[in-house]
């Protein structure tokens, strides 16, 4: 079936999740206009994307979702109609230390682009074809004991930590968006990703990268937090399929059906890098593991019911945990110029911080 050419704005395009999810919509469609727009904050990296440079369809522009001017230019301009919202500060140490920051980005920002759109899509006829993708998470509904249901989309919201407060408010600004101007927005609440261009803090490239400088590897209280791990490249084909087959207003739970324990993850990781990485400082890496303190409102598990957008858009994941670790190992050893420049000062002052 033919489609229709879409003109996509990419918020936080140079991310983890949104910088893959660039790679994925420029290699799937070749015809669409991608203008990416990022703050270049710690997290945001060029060279996620500098594959990608010099396409003819592609735009990076680098600038703060908050800043009304620039996103109305960049709205009309580039005639966007599709709007994919990554751009958020994501990360719950770092809300426990600062939560201003999170405030600020993930619910003013969010307002400030919705506003722009919703006045873009006005100007345009209010067309139909039009949409606003909100990227969310499943944080927003707390923590699950270990035989409750997993979240749907119809689980309460109750959000534990100043990021998941932030972006349950984004959620319902967005929510509100629909319900009272008719605009076309659409929303997915994902699991925890992992894979590629992921920033050093966050837990699976943390160990990764640790074990290969013979770093202690930090697991927080007793290990038993239980997580639901999706493949950041089934991901972006969820979203993917929820804009060009989603129904406006509607939200969809996005997960990879591999609830894993944080413990038994980080052995997966320990015995993956002692079969792939060479000349390892200490082998077997799991002599590394060192138990912490655990971290403040620490939610205990998290599950998705993808069971909606399996059913009515056909989605589902593709990868099991066991080959999506696998190949996220394989591209961390053999990006070691992609990360070693992350480990600034800066950083290894917050980590630090954190683990201290």
């Amino acid at each position: 079936m033919s489609r229709t050419s879409r003109n996509l704005l990419v918020t936080g395009g140079a991310g983890f999740i949104g910088s893959n999810f660039v790679h994925h919509w420029c290699g799937h469609y070749p015809g669409d206009r991608v203008l990416v727009l990022d703050a270049l904050t710690y997290a945001g990296n060029r060279q996620n994307l500098a594959s990608l440079e010099g396409k003819a369809n592609l735009r990076f522009v680098q600038g703060d979702i908050g800043d009304r001017p620039l996103v109305d230019g960049l709205l009309r301009e580039e005639a966007i109609d599709t709007v994919v919202h990554f751009a958020a500060e994501s990360h719950v140490d770092r809300s426990i230390l600062g939560p201003g920051a999170f405030v600020q980005t993930n619910v003013v920002g969010t307002f400030t682009l919705l506003e722009a759109f919703r006045q873009h899509w006005m100007a345009n006829g209010q067309s139909a074809e039009y949409r606003f993708h909100h990227i969310s998470t499943d944080e927003v509904y707390g923590s699950l004991g270990a035989e409750d249901p997993a979240f749907s989309e119809t689980t309460p919201y109750a959000p534990n930590s100043p990021y998941s407060a932030s972006k349950a408010g984004s959620d319902h600004l967005v929510r509100a968006y629909y319900h009272t101007y008719g605009l076309p927005t659409l929303m997915t609440n994902c699991s925890n990703n992992y894979g590629p261009y992921h920033f050093p803090e966050k837990l699976i490239p943390l160990m990764c990268i640790n074990i290969l400088m013979g770093k202690p590897l930090p697991v927080y209280g007793d290990g038993q937090n239980v997580r639901d791990w999706l493949y950041v490249g089934d991901h972006c084909s969820a979203v993917d399929a929820v804009i060009h087959r989603g129904t406006p207003g509607e939200t969809y739970n996005v997960g990879g059906n591999n609830e894993v324990k944080n413990l038994d993850l980080v052995h997966m990781l320990c015995n993956l890098m002692d079969e792939l990485a060479p000349d390892l400082p200490v082998r077997p890496s799991k002599k590394l593991i060192t138990f912490v303190k655990d971290r403040p409102g620490h939610d205990r598990r998290y599950a998705i019911d993808a069971t909606k957008i399996q059913t009515e858009l056909g989605w589902t994941p593709a990868e099991t945990v066991e080959k999506g670790l696998r190949r996220t190992v394989e591209w961390y050893l053999s990006h070691q110029s992609w990360w070693q420049p992350l480990l600034s000062e800066e950083y290894q002052a917050y980590y630090r911080q954190v683990y201290a």
